[in-house]
C-alpha cells in the first residue's frame, strides 16, 4: 500500500491486485482525514477487504447461498416486475432460512436438500414450492458461473403431494358454490368484487387497477392496460403482454357493471368524494385492499366449504364455467389474457372428464329396445 496527499490536505491509500480475469493490475483505493499508523492499519484492512470481494465476485470460487442469492436478487430487479421480484426476493430469504445462508454452493448435495425441507415440516405442496424456487435459483448461477455442475438437481424429487384431481379441484369453485358464497358474504364491496371478477376473468390486480374509462359501455369491451400491484402500492403493466387486452362484456357481466356504477356514485355521494377516476374504489377513495379481500376469501371458501381459496381462484372459476358452457379453451386463454396457461388447460380436461361422467351415467339409464 501506498499513500499519496491530495490537494484538499486529505490522503489517498492504495493497494493493487491483479484481477483473475484480466490478469491485468488494478487499484483499489481509500481516502482517509490523516496519515498517521492507525489510519494506515484502517485503511489497508479495508482495501484488503475491498480486494477481497473484487476477487470474490470475478473469480467466484467458494460462493455462499446468501451471496448467491444476493447476486440473483440484483439481477432480478433488473430484470423482472417489482411484484415478481417481491415474491421471488421472499421465497429466497424462506429458502436461506431452512438451507442456511452460509453453505458453501458447489458443496451443496441433493441429500442435504431433501433433509433440510423435510425437517420443516411443511405440505408437500409448499415445499415443492420451495424446491422449485431452489432449482430456478441454482439454474440461474450456473448459467452466470456461480455454481460449476447443477447435475445433483436431477436427484431432487418432488415430494409427494395430495392426488391431483383434488389439487384441481382446490383451484375454482363450482357454480353451486359460487352462488353460496355470494349469498353468504356479508361486505358488499367484496361481494362486488367477487362478482365481478366471476363474471370477467380479470385478475383482482387488474379489476382494482380499472377506471371508469377503462370500462366502455359502448363497445361492451373492458380494456385491461394495467394492473395493481399490492405489495408495493402502485399501478404498472400487466402480467404480460398478453395481458394487455380487451375483455368482451357479456349482457350479464355489462348489466353487472352497471349496477356497480350506481354502487359507486352512491358511496361517492354518501361520503363526501370528490369525482372518481377509480371504477371501484373503497369508502375512503382508495385503492381497494387487495390483502384484506384475499384474506376474507380464504376465510369464507374454509367455512363454507372446507377448503381454502384465493381470490385469485375466481379467474379459474370464470375459467371453469366458461368450458361447462361449451366455450373453447382458446377462446377462454384470449379472454384471461394467457400465453399458455397450465392451470387452465388442467381445469379444461378435469371439466371434460366431469362432463364424461355425467354423460356416462345418463346413458347408463336407457334402453333402446
Amino acid at each position: 500500500m501506498w499513500v499519496e496527499k491530495l490537494d484538499n490536505g486529505k490522503y489517498k491509500m492504495i493497494e493493487r491486485y491483479e484481477d483473475y480475469i484480466t490478469g491485468k493490475l488494478k487499484r483499489v483505493s481509500l481516502t482517509m482525514e490523516k496519515n498517521t499508523a492507525q489510519t494506515r492499519k484502517i485503511a489497508q484492512k479495508t482495501l484488503n477487504e475491498k480486494i477481497e470481494e473484487k476477487m470474490r465476485v470475478t473469480s467466484k470460487k467458494n460462493v455462499t447461498f446468501s451471496e448467491l442469492v444476493n447476486a440473483y436478487q440484483a439481477d432480478q430487479k433488473k430484470t423482472v416486475r417489482p411484484s415478481t421480484y417481491q415474491r421471488n426476493s421472499s421465497a429466497c430469504k424462506t429458502l436461506m432460512k431452512i438451507l442456511g445462508k452460509d453453505i458453501l454452493i458447489d458443496r451443496i448435495t441433493a441429500g442435504y436438500v431433501r433433509s433440510k425441507m423435510a425437517a420443516t415440516g411443511k405440505t408437500p405442496g409448499t415445499l415443492n414450492e420451495h424446491l422449485t424456487r431452489f432449482k430456478a435459483l441454482i439454474r440461474w448461477g450456473y448459467k452466470n458461473d456461480f455454481v460449476k455442475s447443477i447435475e445433483f438437481l436431477d436427484k431432487i424429487e418432488m415430494f409427494k403431494d395430495i392426488p391431483h384431481k383434488q389439487k384441481i379441484q382446490n383451484k375454482y369453485l363450482e357454480s353451486d358454490e359460487l352462488k353460496i358464497l355470494l349469498e353468504q358474504m356479508s361486505v358488499p364491496t367484496w361481494k362486488l368484487l367477487t362478482e365481478f371478477l366471476a363474471l370477467s376473468g380479470l385478475r383482482p390486480g387488474e379489476a382494482i387497477a380499472l377506471e371508469t374509462k377503462d370500462v366502455d359501455f359502448k363497445q361492451k369491451v373492458i380494456h385491461v392496460t394495467k394492473t395493481y400491484d399490492a405489495n408495493n402500492a402502485i399501478v404498472g403493466p400487466p402480467k404480460t403482454h398478453c395481458s394487455i387486452r380487451d375483455v368482451y362484456m357479456q349482457p350479464e357481466l355489462e348489466a353487472f357493471c352497471h349496477q356497480i356504477r350506481k354502487q359507486m356514485l352512491r358511496r361517492q355521494l354518501m361520503y363526501g368524494l370528490p369525482k372518481q377516476k377509480l371504477f371501484m374504489f373503497s369508502e375512503t377513495g382508495k385503492y381497494l385492499s387487495y390483502f384484506s379481500f384475499n384474506k376474507y376469501i380464504k376465510a369464507n371458501t374454509l367455512r363454507l366449504f372446507g377448503r381454502k381459496l384465493t381470490a385469485h381462484s375466481l379467474r379459474h372459476t370464470h375459467a371453469s364455467l366458461m368450458f361447462e358452457q361449451g366455450i373453447s379453451v382458446e377462446v377462454i386463454t384470449r379472454r384471461l389474457g394467457h400465453e399458455n396457461s397450465k392451470i387452465t388447460k388442467e381445469i379444461y380436461l378435469h371439466i371434460t372428464k366431469k362432463l364424461q361422467e355425467k354423460d356416462k351415467e345418463q346413458l347408463s339409464k336407457i334402453k333402446i329396445l
